[in-house]
């Protein structure tokens, strides 16, 4: 299962609470918290908000066909302006 962190202000979204009471949840549920690098203190999710995490990235809106298309587009073009194509040419030529 992989590990899943969030700030109180993102768990709280995901709780449909505000970030004070997701701190509290957090305690509550005996999460494990770390402040980051950042300054930020992050919650790991259990197992339950976990699969809600999940559940709630299924749901979404979000266009992953779409998503996926546009990237290998963007992957074709970037290979097409990296490919030596002058170069094939010459090198035969010194």
């Amino acid at each position: 299962m992989p590990q899943i962190w969030m700030t109180y202000d993102e768990l709280g979204r995901l709780c449909d609470c505000d970030s004070s009471e997701a701190r509290m949840r957090a305690i509550h549920l005996s999460l494990d918290r770390r402040k980051s690098r950042d300054g930020t203190t992050r919650v790991k999710l259990d197992l339950a908000l976990t699969a809600k995490f999940f559940a709630s990235v299924r749901e979404s809106d979000f266009d992953l066909d779409g998503a996926i298309a546009a990237l290998q587009a963007t992957h074709r073009q970037m290979a097409e302006l990296l490919t030596p194509h002058e170069f094939l040419g010459r090198r035969g030529v010194a």
